[in-house]
C-alpha cells in the first residue's frame, strides 16, 4: 500500500475544502486526523462506515441529552465527522456522492445535537435559529464552491468543532448546575450570525 505523505495529505485536505488554510488550530487537527486516517485505512474501515458512525453517536447525543454520555457522544460523533474525510484521501475516495452524503449527515446531526440543548431547558426557537443559521453558512460556502469559486478558505469563529464544542460546554455545565446557560447561548447566537455575514460578504467579493 502506498502512503501519501503529510504534506501531499495537507494539500488535498485543504483542496476539499476551499483552499482552507492548513496552519494553526487546523494544522494541528490535520497532524491528529493523519494518524488516524493511516490507522483507519490499515483496518480497512471506509470513510462511508465512519459517517455514518458519526450520525448513530449524534443519534446517541438527543437520547442521552440529561446524561453524561450525551457529552462522551457528542466527543465521538464530531472525531467521527472529522476522520471520514481523512480517511478518503488515504483510500482515494473522495467523490461526489461522499462529500453530499457527508453534508447532510452534517446537518442532521447538528439537529441532534441542538435537540439536546432543548431538552436541558434552552428554548426551543434558540436551539432552531442556532441551526438555521449554522445550515445557512455551510449552504452557502457549498453554493459559492459551485459556482466556481475555489478559495472560499474563510475560517470563521463558529465553524462546527466550535459549534459541538459550545454544545459540550453547555452540557457539562447543565450538569453541574452553573447559571447563564441561556445568556451563553444567546452569545454563541450572535457569534454564529457574525460568522454567517463574513461568509456572505466573502462571498460577495468572489462573485460580484
Amino acid at each position: 500500500m502506498s502512503v501519501i505523505t503529510r504534506e501531499q495529505f495537507r494539500d488535498q485536505w485543504s483542496e476539499l475544502h476551499n483552499s482552507a488554510p492548513t496552519t494553526g488550530i487546523v494544522g494541528r487537527w490535520l497532524s491528529i486526523s493523519y494518524r488516524f486516517g493511516l490507522l483507519c485505512t490499515l483496518l480497512r474501515i471506509t470513510p462511508n462506515v465512519l459517517t455514518t458512525l458519526g450520525l448513530v453517536s449524534a443519534i446517541g447525543v438527543a437520547l442521552t441529552s440529561q446524561s453524561l454520555w450525551a457529552i462522551a457522544l457528542i466527543v465521538i460523533s464530531l472525531f467521527f465527522d472529522g476522520i471520514d474525510g481523512s480517511v478518503a484521501i488515504f483510500q482515494n475516495r473522495t467523490s461526489n456522492w461522499g462529500a453530499l452524503l457527508d453534508s447532510v449527515v452534517d446537518r442532521i446531526s447538528e439537529a441532534l445535537w441542538l435537540y439536546a440543548l432543548y431538552v436541558i431547558g434552552v428554548p426551543a426557537y434558540l436551539c432552531i435559529a442556532l441551526w438555521l443559521v449554522a445550515s445557512i453558512q455551510e449552504y452557502m460556502r457549498a453554493r459559492v464552491s459551485s459556482l466556481g469559486v475555489k478559495d472560499l478558505g474563510l475560517v470563521t469563529i463558529t465553524e462546527r468543532p466550535v459549534r459541538a464544542s459550545f454544545i459540550f460546554i453547555v452540557l457539562i455545565a447543565w450538569h453541574l448546575d452553573l447559571p447563564g446557560i441561556e445568556i451563553a447561548t444567546w452569545v454563541f447566537l450572535g457569534a454564529s450570525l457574525f460568522s454567517a455575514v463574513s461568509v456572505m460578504r466573502f462571498a460577495y467579493s468572489r462573485l460580484r
